[in-house]
């Protein structure tokens, strides 16, 4: 979570078949044609592919999706000075709040429940101290002192956050939020919704977590390609996926330093960044879902992501590390 892309570290790719790792051109149906469109959303590269037998149509289509991603970047994005967040951040409380902040903070919540408040993006004060440490020259490499990491932490807990449709306001002054974890799952689950509404029956949807919808043209499942770098050789698998989401988060996203002691996973309890290659892929029924629990379970043990795996009943999750390659927790 923070302001940067956390998991650009794994290649994740839609494959037409095996765990081939790049965007392949997937053969369409005789009555339908492959439309698709690349840019960039939260920072980070996107993609997406839809099939209509119309292309004014899908034209028109990705044209509307591409106008939302705009507009929920504009509420969402710690890149925009103007967003609804980097106001809230700033001034502590924001009237009138825009309903997708609402809802997604609400999805939050959910998920800082459930994870026993793992969970949680006000730990955007912890990044900012790490930032700003390793950004002066002649930084400590033992980070910053107990004193600073203490004060971040007093700034931490998304229980100090309250909100409805009239105000979002923070528990103490100098609190902040990061949505980084989370929001591009929900974007990618709105973009999913317009595709449905326009009528398009298979797609697949890469704003930053990836989203198929239905099955690939062929009536087989969308296969998608998982390969974490931070393993020898790259170690690669393949997920089956039709109407579902996969997400993906590792402490070798990104890293303060060259040693990559402080990470950007950062528990919310004591501030300790997680460290080491272990890679966290979760399939949910949407995006939002699954970026949400890759982010809490890079954070927790095998045995309390069995808990919540149970205890939600529509999550999948595969771990993968140097020692053990992947596997189920």
């Amino acid at each position: 979570m923070g302001t940067m892309n956390r998991r650009r570290f794994i290649s994740i790719t839609a494959a037409a078949a095996g765990c081939g790792l790049a965007w392949p051109a997937f053969a369409a149906t005789p009555l339908q044609e492959a439309v698709s469109w690349r840019g960039q959303a939260l920072g980070a590269p996107t993609s997406l592919v839809i099939y209509h037998q119309d292309p004014v149509a899908a034209e028109r289509l990705l044209r509307q999706v591409r106008s939302e991603v705009d507009r929920l970047e504009q509420i969402f994005s710690l890149y925009r000075p103007g967003s609804a967040i980097s106001q809230l951040n700033r001034l502590g409380a924001l009237a009138m709040p825009p309903s997708e902040l609402v809802a997604l903070l609400e999805t939050c919540r959910k998920a800082w429940e459930v994870t026993g408040g793992v969970f949680d993006p006000t730990v955007q004060p912890l990044w900012k101290v790490l930032a700003e440490h390793f950004s002066m020259p002649g930084a400590s490499a033992g980070g910053p002192t107990s004193t600073e990491i203490r004060e971040a932490l007093d700034l931490v807990g998304f229980d100090k956050v309250s909100f409805d449709q009239s105000r979002v306001a923070f528990g103490r002054p100098g609190m902040a939020l990061t949505l980084n974890g989370i929001a591009q799952g929900y974007i990618t689950d709105r973009a999913v919704e317009l595709l449905r509404r326009g009528g398009i029956e298979k797609s697949i949807v890469d704003l930053g977590e990836i989203r198929v919808l239905g099955s690939k043209p062929d009536g087989g499942p969308w296969q998608v390609g998982i390969r974490d770098v931070a393993t020898p050789a790259g170690r690669a698998a393949a997920i089956e996926l039709v109407d579902k989401a996969v997400a993906t988060s590792s402490a070798a996203g990104f890293s303060f330093d060259a040693a990559g002691r402080f990470t950007h996973l950062l528990n919310p309890r004591t501030g300790a960044s997680v460290t080491g290659d272990r890679s966290v892929t979760v399939t949910a029924r949407d995006a939002a879902k699954a970026d949400a629990f890759s982010t809490a379970f890079s954070l927790m043990s095998s045995e309390d992501i069995r808990a919540v795996v149970k205890r939600e009943g529509d999550i999948d999750v595969m771990l993968s590390d140097s020692r053990d390659g992947w596997r189920t927790p």
